[in-house]
């Protein structure tokens, strides 16, 4: 199983699950439209390695390591 904090910049991606056992954090995803079968590019990492910036339906988004690895992709 690949989590999303593993990717490298510019890899494209699938969301195929969120992590249960963080269920506030998996319903704040969910409402930004992160759900299953989703598909997401890596646009860039900070110097530091954190926050990690996404792009998904046409929007941006910045998640923390720690939240990127709670999110179960599949590299396209």
């Amino acid at each position: 199983m690949t989590t999303l904090d593993e990717l490298a910049i510019g890899q494209n991606a699938k969301i195929l699950g969120l992590a249960k056992h963080a269920a506030s954090y998996r319903r704040k995803l969910l409402a930004l439209g992160l759900i299953p079968q989703t598909t997401l590019t890596i646009v860039r990492v900070a110097p530091m390695g954190d926050p990690v910036e996404i792009r998904s339906r046409g929007c941006n988004l910045s998640l923390r390591r720690t939240e990127a690895c709670l999110i179960e992709v599949e590299i396209i």
